[in-house]
């Protein structure tokens, strides 16, 4: 079983209409860490679970039930009491319009007191939580471990927990501006430090953040490389670092490769040219699950993980929502399709 640790919010999206112009919402759940376990559940069919907390009130439950849709087991969901008003603890929600030629992606948060920014130390036993043997994977990233000083050292204590059980341990340096721009939150030198902190407990990297938290993997191979091998060197237990490279030419059209690092060894795709983008909120996290999926199975193969991921991300951007909506056999018939198409 996969287990990931983050923040599970309500997402309204307007459809083609900007925010401030909307007349009309679409909903769904959505969450960085969560979006990992989400694909790996409905799209590959391994079996994952969620660590997190609802507020006990009807949007709860709403979310509580999109999760069980989608297949992923909810019994390390933690429930809060409602206060009546949301003043104490809430259920973050966010709105998001997809973009569309020269006007970008937009997001706005609400996630104020959120049940989960509230987690401590003591709400969870990890290592009775591990010690199971059900778990071989634990997910978790910055977006989680940035949402207040305590998620931060409940992220610690959870990778030190399952790396302790012999569990890999993966973590997703995401930098959100959002949560570090008040003036009591230091801003991306804290989040670098944060990351750094957390990263040293990982055996996989989803991207070199912990370095560059605050931009977006450089274009440039040769200084893409020389940024990995410096994490590599950082961070020694690091088995794999794993990152998908996005060039945009406009919200509607990316493009869309990949990279790993394992044992010294850096491997490069292509991946796909001008994507066509309905919505690309989410594909990162569908290239985790695309990764870590692969690496799963019977036969692991880095390189062959970073071609999954691709091909999910790359899926992923044509479907509304923050989760793969397609099948296994879709991110199967592209991968094919690529390699068919390069080797003639």
């Amino acid at each position: 079983m996969f287990l990931s640790l983050g923040e599970i919010m309500l997402r309204f999206c307007p459809g083609d209409h900007p925010l401030r112009a909307a007349t009309q919402f679409t909903f769904s759940e959505g969450g960085g860490e969560y979006n990992v376990a989400r694909g790996i559940s409905r799209c590959f069919g391994i079996p994952a679970s969620v660590a997190t907390a609802l507020v006990d009130n009807e949007l709860g439950h709403l979310v509580h039930q999109m999760i069980r849709s989608s297949g992923v087991d909810t019994s390390n969901i933690l429930w809060r009491d409602f206060d009546g008003i949301g003043k104490e603890v809430r259920n973050p929600l966010y709105f998001a319009e997809r973009g569309f030629g020269h006007r970008a992606p937009k997001a706005c948060m609400d996630r104020g007191h959120s049940a989960p920014s509230q987690l401590t130390t003591s709400d969870f036993d990890w290592d009775e939580i591990f010690a199971t043997g059900e778990i071989r994977w634990f997910h978790t990233g910055g977006i989680f471990a940035g949402l207040s000083i305590s998620t931060a050292e409940v992220a610690k204590q959870a990778m030190i927990s399952a790396r302790n059980h012999g569990i890999h341990v993966s973590y997703d340096p995401n930098y959100r501006a959002s949560l570090w721009q008040a003036k009591d939150r230091g801003g991306v030198a804290a989040a670098a430090q944060l990351n750094s902190e957390l990263a040293q407990y990982a055996d996989t990297l989803f991207g070199v953040a912990p370095i560059l938290t605050h931009s977006a993997p450089p274009q440039d191979l040769t200084e893409l490389e020389n940024l990995i091998e410096k994490t590599a060197t950082t961070f020694p237990q690091v088995k794999q670092i794993a990152l998908g490279r996005r060039h945009i030419h406009s919200a509607s059209t990316h493009d869309y490769a990949a990279t790993v690092w394992e044992n010294g060894n850096i491997t490069h795709i292509d991946g796909y040219k001008n994507i066509q983008v309905l919505d690309r909120i989410g594909s990162g996290d569908a290239f985790a699950a695309g990764y870590i999926s692969q690496m799963l199975g019977n036969e692991p193969s880095p390189q062959t993980a970073i071609l999954q991921g691709s091909a999910a991300a790359a899926l992923t951007m044509s479907t509304p929502g923050d989760a793969v909506l397609c099948s296994a056999q879709d991110v199967y018939q592209l991968m094919n399709a690529k390699h068919s198409q390069e080797s003639r």
